[in-house]
């Protein structure tokens, strides 16, 4: 058994990189299993077909455009995923669905393919998150948490780290 939990996007265009900046988060707060891995995919297409063949379960965080209003929390699954690529958003969502397509033909795909996407409101040039994306960060995590359990992998909360005494 092996998951890939991947993030993409642009961090340097602010919440182009909300997929990156999610699966940084699930990996800081929660013991992954073994079978569990997180990927900063950025904004990578065909150099993601080696981590990604063979893999049994992809779950995907980026930032898509749904026609929502921005900082709105989607999650797709399976078929929905390519079809939203189709209508890409960024480079990296057409190189992802390239990937798939080839991974088909590889007879390498996934069982399941789960996106958690997240609705922009900022892609000028920076490193933060939108107030609007920036607050709904922990509904995302919240939602490959929950992919990951109904996977059969419920994951444990690390705990915060002691403050040295002065």
């Amino acid at each position: 058994m092996r998951i890939v939990v991947l993030g993409l996007g642009n961090i340097l265009l602010r919440d182009e990189g909300v997929g990156v900046r999610v699966v940084e988060a699930l990996a800081a707060r929660y013991i992954l299993p073994a079978v569990v891995e997180v990927v900063d995919g950025g904004t990578t297409g065909m150099e993601l077909l080696d981590t990604l063949a063979g893999c049994d379960h992809l779950l995907v965080c980026d930032a898509v455009q749904t026609g929502a209003p921005p900082g709105s929390v989607v999650k797709l699954a399976d078929a929905e995923v390519p079809a939203l690529f189709q209508a890409r958003f960024s480079p990296h969502q057409l190189g992802l669905a390239e990937v798939l397509a080839t991974l088909i033909l590889m007879e390498e795909a996934p069982a399941t393919i789960t996106l958690v996407g997240v609705v922009p409101a900022d892609l000028e040039l920076g490193i933060e998150l939108s107030p609007e994306v920036a607050a709904v960060v922990e509904r995302a995590v919240a939602c490959l948490v929950d992919t990951l359990h109904r996977l059969g992998f419920p994951l444990t909360p690390r705990r915060a780290a002691p403050v040295a005494a002065i």
